[in-house]
């Protein structure tokens, strides 16, 4: 008995040491960095400065974080109830046992496929271009004049409808995943009863479903503060306004970039230590929110 725990002990060490070396260690050494005043994110700690609570009262008072943070709610909201939503009606209709199913699943999801660059590239290039775009030659086919939706005014706009729509076949799988794991006796029954389908959705469909739901949201948290490549995509030379996120001000603090003229790598602590407490934060409330669900993912 004793040489088999040796055993386990030895085969789980290069696992252990790995998620300490990798994980563990960068995220508390982040969260102390993230009290001290650090030019270089490699300086020594020698060349560390005890900051206290400075960075966390810099960022705040920076007008560049607080307009990404408003970004990033904003699409953490409308990015959210479109993508969950479209998501979740997809889902359904796709288990509805409709003609052509596993041809509608691989389509909606085939964006989830294709690189996040070519992707973005695409959006850019062949439906908001402002001289051939496809949005521009539907608007001009009645009558309209064409629109600048890479301008300032509808960029964040622009950059938000693409990821929404790489992102929608993301959770209708998962969705699907906790459909399908629903007892079809409970639909039948309600069948036998007289429930239509969409009392059969909101009395059994949907309160079963909270276990998904809240890992979708969550998940799609995750995904909003690290919202990195298309703002990079959208804004490739300089960081804009419309488009600026947490992560962005983050590098941006800690690797240079416009408007900043001396590199902060404690700063650029704090706003991964804020943004890693605002994830924590909804998980605990999902949490609290759909409590009792009976199907969990």
């Amino acid at each position: 008995m004793r040489k088999n725990k040796a055993m386990i002990f030895w085969f789980c060490l290069p696992a252990l040491l790995s998620l300490v070396i990798m994980f563990v260690y960068p995220v508390c050494r982040t969260v102390v960095m993230s009290f001290f005043q650090v030019e270089s994110v490699t300086a020594t700690t020698a060349d560390w400065s005890f900051y206290g609570l400075g960075n966390y009262f810099k960022i705040f008072g920076s007008a560049s974080f607080m307009t990404s943070m408003r970004n990033m709610l904003l699409i953490w909201i409308v990015g959210g109830v479109f993508t969950l939503l479209l998501a979740m009606l997809m889902a359904v209709v796709v288990t509805s046992g409709i003609r052509g199913k596993k041809f509608f699943r691989a389509a909606i999801y085939m964006p989830n496929i294709i690189s996040a660059v070519a992707l973005a590239t695409m959006w850019i290039q062949y439906i908001f271009q402002y001289d051939y775009g496809l949005l521009n030659t539907i608007v001009q086919l009645f009558g309209g004049d064409k629109v600048k939706w890479l301008g300032t005014d509808l960029k964040f706009w622009a950059m938000t409808g693409s990821f929404i729509f790489g992102s929608v076949g993301y959770y209708m799988l998962i969705y699907i995943s906790g459909i399908e794991g629903i007892p079809q006796d409970l639909y039948e029954a309600a069948t036998i009863d007289g429930a239509g389908k969409g009392r059969q959705f909101f009395d059994i469909t949907l309160p079963l479903l909270k276990g998904v739901i809240k890992t979708s949201i969550t998940f799609w948290s995750i995904n909003t503060t690290t919202f990195f490549l298309w703002t990079k995509m959208f804004s490739p030379i300089d960081t804009e306004s419309s488009t600026i996120v947490p992560v962005i001000y983050l590098y941006d603090m800690v690797f240079g970039g416009k408007g900043i003229t001396q590199r902060d790598a404690g700063a650029g602590a704090a706003v991964g230590v804020v943004l890693t407490l605002i994830i924590i934060a909804v998980y605990l409330i999902t949490e609290r929110l759909f409590k009792g669900s009976d199907l969990e993912y």
